[in-house]
């Protein structure tokens, strides 16, 4: 069973990350043949003040 955990800066939609959440298991299905489902992807929403970049937050660099 594949599970891909995903972190992403805080400010994407829910149709955004529905999105990628298909894209993942497609990819897990056409790259290893794992049956869809099978495949978890978890999602962790990362606020800009706790996301670095460079040795700066992300909320600093304006992102």
């Amino acid at each position: 069973m594949p599970i891909m955990h995903v972190y992403l800066m805080e400010g994407r939609d829910d149709e955004q990350k529905a999105r990628l959440i298909e894209a993942l298991t497609d990819a897990a299905v056409e790259s290893i043949q794992a049956p869809p489902e099978s495949v978890r992807v978890i999602i962790t929403e990362v606020p800009k003040t706790q996301f670095g970049i460079a040795g700066k937050t992300a909320k600093a660099l304006g992102r």
